[in-house]
């Protein structure tokens, strides 16, 4: 029987709140999500918040094009704002500053749809699949929906990854030309198909929630948890571009 993804059905599965999820653990600052550790099933932290502020006119002033633009604190400070807008403002830039502190690189994108390449494949390697950061270093992902849909994350054993589902790996091995040994699976982890997911039937996604600030688990060798397994939100026509902050 051919695998079906769950979240692709007419009726898919209702999201889990994410409180709730053996995966998630939530915190009550920004120090608290910096400085605890992974643990056990915990490959995901939430610093819960609800902020003031109008995140929406940050987005309609930018009124960005289709796909996605990275906004640069000079753009941001350059919006004309009322005093809601302004807060928001300020917000942004006070998470901006508190990630710098950590050594990070963090980007603010307003994203308003994502491009996909028609002819990927049997494996899916777009943000909107489910999937999981890597590194080569010791590294966690933080990441910040301040305005539009918010990501989703995923529990580990809701999920498989795709190279694992018996007709993907045919067709990747078909592609690849030769035996399924270590090269093939070299030629899986340079092309990204091993880091991406398909939801079982049972699976509840969870939203990380607009406002909320999260630190998740990379794929490293030596982490002492699972990676979290997450994605982008499907796009909607007609809704507002998403606010998002990632680092």
């Amino acid at each position: 029987m051919a695998f079906v993804d769950p979240l692709t059905l007419p009726n898919p599965p209702r999201h889990a709140p994410f409180a709730k999820c053996n995966c998630v653990r939530v915190v009550g600052s920004f120090e608290e999500l910096v400085s605890t550790p992974f643990a056990g099933k915990v490959n995901a932290l939430c610093w819960s918040r609800t902020l003031e502020g109008d995140f929406g006119e940050i987005v309609s002033a930018l009124d960005v094009k289709t796909g996605i633009s990275t906004i640069t604190e000079e753009r941001l400070d350059s919006l004309p704002l009322t005093a809601a807008g302004r807060i928001a403002r300020e917000t942004i830039l006070k998470d901006l500053e508190r990630l710098r502190a950590l050594d990070l690189a963090p980007a603010l994108d307003c994203v308003n749809g994502y491009e996909h390449d028609l002819n990927a494949g049997p494996v899916p390697t777009h943000v909107q699949s489910f999937h999981v950061d890597s590194a080569t270093v010791p590294a966690d992902t933080y990441l910040c929906t301040y305005a539009g849909r918010p990501s989703e994350g995923l529990p580990n054993e809701q999920a498989m990854r795709r190279v694992d589902i018996p007709e993907t790996r045919a067709e990747l091995l078909d592609l690849y030309g030769g035996p399924d040994d270590e090269d093939f699976r070299e030629y899986l982890n340079e092309n990204f198909f091993d880091l991406h997911y398909a939801p079982l039937p049972t699976a509840r996604p969870f939203q990380f929630g607009v406002g909320n600030l999260w630190r998740i688990a990379c794929e490293y060798a030596g982490s002492p948890v699972a990676p979290c397994i997450h994605r982008a939100p499907d796009t909607v026509p007609g809704e507002s571009a998403r606010l998002l902050l990632i680092s």
